[in-house]
């Protein structure tokens, strides 16, 4: 089994990468959030999970182990393969998983692409109390920041802003800056959605 690789990027595109480990090609699947951590990098670390089915064998990638894990949680539901759960992590960053999972907000969920109602409604049932296990690894967080970044993104939302990119606009911010106030917050979400 495969559980980490490192090596220097051959090939990238948004769903796959093609990473050299001493002159071995490895073709590992990863998300759109993985693939924005990486985009600028030559060389890169990941967890991996090998699907080993009886028509192929796939190698999942992730930035994090919290990202690993979570997708370790996704394909535990029923009717939930490797593909659909790289396809949900590609659509909502793990901590708006977990809290829409806590919150029962089944809107949310269907908003990624490829989920239905039927899907969510299993996600919730089965993984609600599972998700918060899953911890962002390397990650400080700080009490309150959760809700000043809820905040300001359903105040960017109420502006007309789509929840993807308020939600990257907001993140990026709080990378940068972790306890700034609400209203700083969608002030220079506002001046960055802008320019």
């Amino acid at each position: 089994m495969i559980g980490y690789l490192h090596g220097k990027i051959i090939f990238k595109k948004p769903t796959k990468i093609l990473v050299d480990v001493n002159g071995v090609g490895f073709l590992v699947n990863i998300s759109i959030n993985t693939f924005e951590k990486i985009a600028d990098k030559e060389e890169v670390s990941l967890y991996t999970y090998m699907s080993v089915r009886e028509s192929a064998i796939d190698l999942y990638g992730f930035y994090n182990l919290a990202e690993k894990e979570m997708f370790e949680l996704l394909i535990s539901v029923s009717g939930i393969g490797p593909k659909s759960a790289q396809g949900i992590l590609s659509g909502i960053q793990i901590e708006d998983l977990k809290e829409a999972l806590k919150a029962g907000n089944i809107s949310r969920l269907i908003s990624i692409p490829g989920i239905g109602r039927k899907t969510a409604e299993r996600l919730m049932i089965e993984l609600r109390d599972k998700a918060e296990s899953v911890s962002e690894t390397g990650e400080i967080s700080v009490l309150g920041a959760s809700s000043v970044r809820n905040d300001a993104i359903a105040a960017l939302l109420n502006l007309g802003y789509n929840q993807k990119i308020a939600e990257r606009v907001i993140r990026a911010i709080l990378d940068r800056a972790p306890n700034m106030s609400i209203e700083d917050l969608i002030k220079e979400a506002l001046v960055s959605l802008n320019t």
